[in-house]
């Protein structure tokens, strides 16, 4: 379940830019990122980057290959996306798409690494590193990147965290899929509660506000109503609220940080969430519209179908978007008496592939995502895009964003904001992470760490620590020992 949810949480509404495991089923499948260049193909004037790029390496006829289930070029008659436009027109180079599917990209990489075929570009997969590196399926990008530029400077933190053995491998140029809370306001108002986005403004949307406004939900039921805190995905984001990850990495080794007192605050505010039935475990990809559930935990792919579910007729602007409707979003709760709030969340990326000799042509790719991503003009673009409503062949709506929710998505996808989270126990192959054979036994480490308490294989914390601590002790010393 948990590979197939992030699959689908890669294919976000509101512009995905990256995640993953040792099989093709990871955290990042990486078909979203498709959709992602399909709302992308806005017109652009190149001009813009003309003083970013004129001393880069001469890459004028080139061709980067790009290993991927999904193409970055444009199909039927889209537009190309910003960054391919910025990579054709400005470079004078293409890219050429190698096909593969979903559950052989893997295989395929490293026959072609071995056979010496082309390869020189993969998507970013949360088993990146270190797994990938130790595979030898990347080389780092410090040759090819100029990463003290300036355009690199908001998204410095965040690159640094993935920084392996010294060296660069994964270059993120910018957050994307994050782990949010859905919720209705005017539900919140019947109940007497406050509004979460108005707490968060205000530095007070912490899991005490969190438990307490669920549980008045809860008492709130009339004879014979059922209502719950809570439904979706969200065991990870609860964790990564706290700013500790599993696996600690200080540069040359990594270590267990499995008992660290923050994360066993955040599982057990898990543990009281079930112990009090707050949680409904359903599957319903969008906020329940009847009334039963306060907030819905998962990413913003499905903030569209939960606000046509809300709102099947919304009221339109004039420039015909949608201004504002019931629903909104805001980040994990932070833990009470944190200066900060953390992110749990995807990274738009690209790798260079082991033996590609194109390092300059897929760094100048890298950095055409990364113009893309921080120009103004380009980024007013892609909200314009965003915001349009979506309709069937037969007009009926599919789904809509307000432009209060995207204004917030993006202040909440801005590492000046909220401290993005990367923990390296899920880049550490299938042991620590992947859904094995969907047991309990099987599925990996980290999976059964932040939804084992949920959906009731364990109801201790202590208990699935202790059972899990020394199989992350094993598997980071073979990755220290490498």
């Amino acid at each position: 379940m948990l590979a197939a949810l992030m699959a689908l949480t890669m294919v976000g509404v509101l512009g995905a830019c990256g995640g993953g495991s040792d099989d093709s089923k990871s955290a990042s499948s990486s078909e979203a990122e498709s959709a992602y260049k399909e709302k992308d193909d806005v017109a652009i004037d190149a001009s813009l980057v003309d003083d970013m790029v004129k001393n880069d390496p001469d890459i004028k006829g080139q061709t980067i290959y790009w290993l991927a289930d999904y193409d970055i070029n444009p199909k039927n008659n889209q537009d190309r996306s910003v960054a391919l436009s910025l990579f054709e027109d400005k470079y004078g180079a293409k890219v050429e798409y190698v096909s593969c599917t979903s559950d052989t990209k893997f295989d395929t990489l490293a026959s072609r690494i071995l056979g010496g075929d082309p390869v020189d570009m993969f998507p970013y997969e949360w088993d990146a590193v270190p797994n990938g590196v130790t595979k030898e399926q990347y080389q780092p990008l410090d040759d090819y990147l100029d990463l003290s530029d300036d355009i690199w400077s908001d998204m410095s933190d965040v690159i640094e965290m993935f920084k392996y053995k010294d060296k660069h491998y994964v270059v993120p140029y910018c957050l994307s899929d994050p782990l949010l809370i859905t919720y209705n306001r005017s539900l919140c108002e019947e109940n007497g509660l406050d509004d979460p986005y108005e707490l968060y403004k205000k530095d007070k949307w912490d899991w005490d506000a969190f438990m307490d406004m669920m549980k008045t939900f809860v008492s709130n039921a009339k004879d014979g109503e059922t209502r719950y805190g809570i439904n979706g995905w969200f065991g990870q984001a609860m964790v990564q609220s706290t700013g500790e990850t599993f696996v600690k990495y200080d540069g040359s080794k990594f270590s267990n940080n499995i008992s660290n007192p923050a994360i066993e605050e955040a599982e057990g505010v898990m543990e009281e969430i079930m112990s009090l039935g707050l949680y409904d475990p359903t599957w319903y990809g969008y906020l329940p519209d009847d009334g039963s559930t306060l907030f819905f935990g998962m990413a913003d792919w499905a903030l569209g179908a939960s606000n046509v579910k809300a709102d099947p007729n919304p009221d339109y602007e004039d420039d015909g978007f949608v201004e504002e409707n019931d629903l909104m979003i805001v980040p994990f709760p932070k833990q009470p008496g944190s200066d900060e709030y953390y992110l749990n969340c995807n990274f738009g990326a690209k790798m260079l592939v082991k033996n590609s000799d194109k390092g300059d042509a897929v760094a100048a790719y890298i950095k055409c995502e990364r113009l893309a991503a921080m120009i103004d003009e380009y980024k007013d673009a892609a909200k314009e895009k965003a915001i349009i409503p979506e309709v069937n062949a037969q007009g009926k709506l599919k789904s809509y964003v307000t432009e209060e929710q995207y204004d917030a998505l993006q202040d909440y996808k801005d590492p000046k904001n909220i401290t993005p989270v990367f923990d390296f126990g899920y880049g550490m192959g299938s042991r620590m992470y992947g859904d094995g054979e969907y047991t309990y036994e099987t599925r990996g480490v980290m999976n059964n760490l932040t939804s084992a308490l949920l959906n009731g294989d364990k109801d201790s914390w202590a208990v699935l620590r202790d059972e899990w601590s020394s199989v992350i002790d094993e598997v980071i010393d073979g990755y220290n020992n490498k």
